[in-house]
């Protein structure tokens, strides 16, 4: 079995760092509920990744709903507070031994999420923020996953070339954004199942067993 040797690791952030899925599905269940849109785990879990405003965007259309920059805007503050209530931070069990170890090991660390910046500094504990030398947010770039825009960013500002990044993800939306920036991908299934996560280069169950595919 080949092993990876990259210079980076760039982590996405909900479902791999932070155990956040499920506080984010509360939060568009009940922001979305009062204009009669209902969504499921699936929906926001494949989801996970994009652009939250392209995602709202896409939810309100497919219920037949016109997407208003008033009505967006609306329906973000109410998601908002909503999440803002309710949410714990639960960071996986093991991720601030993994990024210690990893960072003891010379690698760099990246973050790559859909969040916006604010939700990211609510998100992160400030204790593992700080292992992480660059974090691209949502909305610092223009195009997000799967569009390669955020990991190409994240390896220009580590200085590198996108083969010397290894990204580790979640979900479907971010593993076809690391692919199509020529980055090698390991998904992990705390999300969704393996079926949905096929395009990735290995699939591991537990944050800590993508140390196999990394020479140490």
């Amino acid at each position: 079995m080949n092993k990876f040797k990259p210079e980076a690791v760039i982590f996405d952030m909900d479902g791999v760092i932070v155990d956040s899925m499920p506080y984010h599905f509360l939060a568009w269940y009940e922001a979305l509920r009062p204009y009669g849109v209902r969504v499921s785990c699936f929906d926001v879990y494949s989801k996970e990744g994009e652009k939250w405003n392209k995602t709202l965007k896409d939810l309100l259309i497919h219920s037949g709903i016109n997407p208003s920059k008033r009505l967006l805007d609306e329906i973000f503050a109410r998601r908002r507070r909503i999440f803002r209530r309710f949410f714990q931070s639960f960071v996986f069990s093991g991720a601030e031994e993994l990024l210690a170890f990893l960072e003891k090991k010379g690698y760099l660390l990246g973050l790559v999420t859909g969040s916006p910046l604010k939700e990211v500094n609510t998100i992160l504990p400030l204790k593992v923020k700080t292992k992480f030398g660059i974090i691209v947010a949502g909305d610092q770039v223009k195009k997000g996953k799967p569009n390669p825009e955020p990991y190409l960013k994240a390896a220009k500002l580590f200085g590198l070339k996108p083969g010397q990044c290894l990204v580790i993800e979640n979900a479907p939306l971010g593993i076809k954004s690391a692919k199509m920036a020529k980055m090698p991908c390991i998904a992990i299934t705390t999300s969704l199942p393996k079926e949905y996560l096929r395009q990735a280069d290995f699939i591991v169950d537990k944050l800590q067993d993508i140390l196999k595919f990394i020479k140490l």
